[in-house]
C-alpha cells in the first residue's frame, strides 16, 4: 500500500514535540550564513530596486519558499489526505514553535490567522457582541492611539463604535522625545475616557506604530490599564516579532497579535493571536469566517476557514531554521538591524540637514527620518505622489509620511535651513539590505533638492497648469 505523503509529513512534523509544548523545531548545527548565501536566499528580489521598505510587506528567503511549495504540492497531490491527516498536525507544529518564541504558557494559547488585521477583527467582533448583548453599556469607552494602523482604526469604528462605544484617541506627539512623553499622553487620554464614571472596556495599543514608526512602551501602558481598571487590553504588534523582544506573559496583555511575514521571514500571509488560556474570554472568541470548526476553540476555527492555501502557516519551523543560520539567531538579527538602521538614518539626516523622528531607544528596525522642508510635503497625497516618483524615477522603494499633527505645546520641527519638516521617510533594515540602498535614497532626495523640486509640481492642478503654459 502506498504511504500517505501528508500523513508522513505530519508525523515528521510532530516527532519530538509531544503535546506541542516541547522544544522548538530542531536547530540543525551549521556554519553561520555567508553574505553570498544571503544574496542567494533573496535573489528573487528585484535587483534594480533599492528596497528600504521591509516594513510594509516583509520578505521571505528562498529556502522557506521552497518549504512552502512542498506543502502546496502535498495538498494538490492528494487534498483529502492533506486535509484529514496533515493540515492540523502541521498547524500545531507551527503554533508550538510560535508559543516558544513568544513565551506563551501553552500551545493552546496561540491561534494562527492571516494577519494582524484579522486578529483585530476577532477581538473587536467580541467587543461589538458585548455591546449588542448588553454586557457593555452604550457609551462605554474604547481607547486607541491616534497612530493606530489605519485598518485597525477603521475596524474599531466598524465594529465597536457602530455598536455603541465611545472611541477615545491618544494624541501622541511626533517627533517624539521619550517614552515618558508617550506615557503622559496615554494617562491624559485615559482620564478623558473615564470622565463621568465611564467604563473603559478595551484599550488597543500598538507595540510598534506603523506610520510614523515608534516603539511604544507597551508593558508600561498595559500596567497603567490594569491600575486604572481597563477591562481588556489588545496589543496590535503587527511589526514586533523579529524587530523587538516579545514575551507575551511579561507584557501582560489580554490579546497580543503579530505578523510572522513582516520581520520573521515567513511568506505572506501569517500572523498569530495570543490569548491567555486561564481567561474565560478565550472560549468566547471566534473567527469572523464561520466554518465547520465553529465552537471548537479559536485555534481550531482559525485552522480551517474553508478551502484555501494554508502553506504560509505551515512553514514557521523552516523560518526559524533560517533565522538560526545567523549569528545570535533572531536576537542577533534584531540587534544588527537596529544598529544599521540607526546608522543609515543618521547618515540621511546629516545629508539632508534634518533629524530622526524618535530617539534610538524608541526604534526597532525602522526609523523615521525628516526630509528637507523645501520639498513642501503638505498632504498625504503629496507624500504618496513623492513616493511614487522615487519608485518610478529613481527605483527607490520607501514610504513617506506627512506629519499633519499638531500636539498642543509642540512646535513644528525645522531643518537646518529653518524650513518646517512635514515629510518623513520610514526606512527599514533587513538582512538583505546594503549601504548602497540608502545612499541611492540619499542621492535621489539631494538631486530633487538641488533641482528646486517641490511636491506641488506633482499635484494634478499644477501639472495641468504647466502643460498649458
Amino acid at each position: 500500500m502506498a504511504s500517505d505523503p501528508a500523513s508522513d509529513d505530519a508525523a515528521a512534523a510532530e516527532n519530538g514535540h509531544g503535546n506541542g509544548n516541547g522544544p522548538s523545531p530542531s536547530k540543525r548545527p551549521r556554519s553561520v550564513i555567508s553574505a553570498a548565501e544571503i544574496r542567494a536566499e533573496f535573489a528573487h528580489h528585484d535587483a534594480a530596486v533599492a528596497r528600504v521598505n521591509n516594513g510594509s510587506f516583509g520578505c521571505c528567503p528562498a529556502s522557506v519558499l521552497a518549504a512552502q511549495a512542498h506543502w502546496q504540492r502535498l495538498f494538490l497531490a492528494q487534498p483529502d489526505a492533506f486535509y484529514f491527516h496533515g493540515l492540523q498536525q502541521g498547524l500545531r507544529r507551527s503554533r508550538a514553535a510560535v508559543a516558544e518564541e513568544v513565551g506563551a504558557g501553552d500551545v493552546s494559547e496561540v491561534s494562527l490567522v492571516d494577519n494582524a488585521t484579522t486578529a483585530a477583527a476577532i477581538v473587536l467582533q467580541h467587543a461589538a457582541w458585548s455591546f449588542a448583548e448588553g454586557s457593555f453599556a452604550s457609551g462605554d469607552a474604547v481607547l486607541m492611539l491616534h497612530y493606530a494602523y489605519g485598518a485597525v482604526k477603521k475596524s474599531i469604528h466598524a465594529y465597536v463604535a457602530r455598536a455603541g462605544a465611545t472611541v477615545v484617541e491618544v494624541p501622541l506627539p511626533f517627533p517624539v522625545a521619550s517614552a515618558d512623553a508617550i506615557i503622559a499622553e496615554f494617562r491624559a487620554a485615559l482620564a478623558v475616557a473615564k470622565e463621568g464614571g465611564r467604563r473603559v472596556r478595551l484599550a488597543v495599543i500598538d507595540h510598534i506604530t506603523s506610520m510614523p514608526s515608534v516603539v511604544i512602551p507597551v508593558k508600561e501602558l498595559v500596567a497603567i490599564c490594569r491600575e486604572e481598571g481597563v477591562d481588556k487590553v489588545f496589543v496590535d504588534a503587527a511589526h514586533s516579532i523579529g524587530q523587538v523582544p516579545v514575551d507575551v506573559r511579561d507584557i501582560g496583555a489580554d490579546f497580543y497579535t503579530s505578523n510572522l511575514h513582516k520581520w520573521f521571514f515567513c511568506p505572506p500571509a501569517v500572523a498569530f493571536l495570543h490569548t491567555r488560556k486561564d481567561d474565560p474570554i478565550a472560549n468566547q472568541l471566534h473567527h469572523p469566517v464561520v466554518s465547520h470548526e465553529y465552537g471548537n476553540g479559536l485555534p481550531m476555527e482559525s485552522g480551517w476557514i474553508g478551502t484555501r492555501d494554508y502553506s504560509a502557516q505551515l512553514v514557521v519551523s523552516e523560518a526559524i531554521d533560517f533565522v538560526n543560520r545567523f549569528e545570535g539567531g533572531i536576537e542577533g538579527i534584531r540587534s544588527r538591524n537596529h544598529e544599521k538602521v540607526i546608522e543609515m538614518g543618521r547618515m540621511l539626516a546629516e545629508a539632508w540637514g534634518t533629524f530622526l523622528g524618535s530617539p534610538p531607544e524608541l526604534c526597532g528596525s525602522m526609523v523615521m527620518v525628516g526630509m528637507p522642508g523645501c520639498l513642501g510635503v503638505e498632504s498625504d497625497d503629496d507624500a504618496l505622489r513623492a513616493r511614487t516618483m522615487l519608485r518610478k524615477d529613481f527605483q527607490v522603494e520607501v514610504p513617506i509620511y506627512y506629519n499633519s499633527r499638531r500636539v498642543e505645546g509642540q512646535e513644528m520641527a525645522k531643518d537646518k535651513n529653518g524650513d518646517p519638516v512635514t515629510g518623513y521617510v520610514r526606512i527599514s533594515h533587513q538582512v538583505y539590505n546594503v549601504t548602497e540602498d540608502y545612499e541611492r535614497l540619499r542621492d535621489a532626495v539631494n538631486k530633487l533638492v538641488s533641482e528646486g523640486f517641490t511636491s506641488s509640481k506633482l499635484r494634478p492642478s499644477e501639472k495641468v497648469h504647466s502643460q498649458l503654459k
